[in-house]
């Protein structure tokens, strides 16, 4: 795979870098093939994290929808290698992050350093400068280093000293962190989660998953057998048909009813926004393509639900003291609003 992040210019008159073109090495894939590197890309990570598959649907939806992905839950369950074993798979550039107190922010977006040779100043890439950033334990890190992000994950470029960089195209950012609570962690500002397309928890693994994680890394790691099947000009194709996937009328006004009733909710203070309408609508799609067919159906806007809203939703103290969470919230919401009946017949069309 070409180095992309290695091919840019600087246009001095409107202040941009801009990434060599790569047009000529676009792809373009069959349904029936894009659907074919889906299930080879999950079928890989299956292979180091055992007993996750719902995740690992989740996780690669986001991808293909364009999303970035917020895991968090107890250190040790598989958060890192998850993201390591996705980016071999789909032949992505990857960085790791490991975010601690005294990481700045111009490490994660880049810096601009003195040449003394050439008397001038040079920029030195930061780790977003890739197609998938592992942000590890993101909620160690200060609030301004995790500001630093914002950018880089609504708009794939970072400004450093007036002059703006493009990121490499697919980018990706998937963070770990520990739950609230944990010595040393820093909540995460709402406008730093609201771009997060989807929340979700590993979990711990069963009995018989964890003899078997144990048994595989007896005398190997399990992310060496791990085999790339994809690359960057692939998941841009796969990317363009997941967002040709069709979406009945009655679909969009369901998703925008299932957004609006978390605003006038009496235990949610602040509900989510119409960014949040459209991370769903696109997940949504991403889901749909993971079962095999080209429209959104009511089930699949159900499916990603809670993953997609429940962590843009800041609650009432009155809810925290009756441990009511937003997703005990988001499923009784889901219950009141009308479900639209959509036949596949109509879907087709």
């Amino acid at each position: 795979m070409p180095d992309i992040t290695q091919k840019q210019e600087i246009d001095t008159s409107e202040g941009m870098i801009n990434a060599e073109s790569e047009a000529s090495q676009e792809k373009q894939l069959t349904p029936d093939e894009a659907y074919s590197v889906f299930k080879s890309l999950v079928a890989e990570v299956d292979k180091v994290i055992i007993g996750k598959h719902p995740e690992i649907v989740l996780i690669t939806s986001a991808l293909l929808a364009g999303g970035h992905v917020l895991i968090e839950d107890v250190p040790g369950v598989g958060k890192t290698t998850l993201a390591s074993a996705l980016a071999k798979a789909a032949g992505l550039s990857f960085k790791r992050a490991q975010f601690t107190p005294d990481v700045m922010a111009s490490d994660i977006t880049g810096f601009n350093i003195y040449n003394r040779k050439t008397e001038s100043f040079e920029f030195r890439e930061g780790l977003v400068m890739c197609n998938l950033l592992l942000a590890d334990e993101i909620n160690r890190a200060s609030p301004k280093t995790q500001s630093s992000l914002l950018e880089a994950m609504e708009e794939s470029r970072v400004t450093v000293d007036g002059v703006t960089y493009n990121i490499p195209d697919p980018f990706m950012v998937i963070a770990t962190q520990n739950p609230a609570g944990y010595v040393g962690t820093y909540p995460l500002p709402e406008a730093q989660l609201d771009r997060f397309m989807i929340k979700i928890a590993m979990g711990y693994p069963t009995l018989n998953e964890e003899i078997e994680i144990i048994d595989n890394r007896r005398e190997s790691n399990p992310l060496d057998d791990v085999k790339t099947v994809a690359d960057v000009a692939t998941i841009r194709s796969m990317r363009k048909h997941i967002s040709s996937i069709k979406v009945d009328p009655k679909i969009y006004k369901y998703i925008v009813t299932l957004v609006q009733v978390t605003r006038t909710h009496p235990l949610i203070s602040l509900g989510a926004s119409p960014r949040a309408s459209v991370a769903l609508m696109r997940i949504s799609q991403a889901f749909a393509f993971t079962r095999g067919r080209s429209y959104v159906l009511p089930d699949d806007v159900a499916a990603v639900y809670t993953h997609t809203v429940a962590h843009r939703l800041i609650l009432k103290q009155e809810a925290k003291l009756n441990r009511i969470s937003a997703r005990d919230i988001l499923t009784e919401l889901s219950r009141m609003v009308e479900v639209p009946y959509i036949t596949e017949r109509e879907e087709k069309k």
